[in-house]
């Protein structure tokens, strides 16, 4: 998986980088299972701070994403969907479907948007 970091984005880099990882997952260049590099090894990799790699992996385990395992490293978790998580996309989704609306998109055009995301991720796969 390559990951592309974007300094000068409004948009910070641990989150760039969480993105990246989760949008890895999605295309299926990551499976349940498989480690991610060390939090140092990354860094190294991106040039960016341990620190700001360290976020990303707090953020993909919060989310449920992965799993660190003490010695052994991040480890990318296997699905769930359980209530607890169809909420928190729930909470996600809520805001930008409501900014969609508020900007003049149909509900057939945001659906339109959706499959559409959905059919990138796969197609990449």
């Amino acid at each position: 998986m390559i990951i592309q970091i974007e300094p000068q984005s409004d948009i910070p880099i641990y989150t760039q980088l969480t993105n990246q990882i989760i949008e890895g997952i999605a295309r299926g260049s990551m499976q349940p299972g498989d480690s991610l590099p060390s939090v140092r090894v990354l860094a190294a990799d991106l040039g960016v701070n341990m620190h700001t790699v360290n976020k990303s992996y707090h953020e993909l385990v919060k989310k449920g994403i992965i799993r660190v395992i003490p010695k052994s490293g991040a480890v990318i978790n296997s699905p769930v969907a359980s209530n607890e998580i169809v909420d928190q996309l729930l909470g996600g989704f809520k805001p930008v479907i409501a900014e969609a609306l508020v900007l003049g998109l149909k509900k057939g055009q945001i659906q339109e948007l959706v499959t559409s995301i959905i059919q990138d991720l796969k197609e990449k796969s």
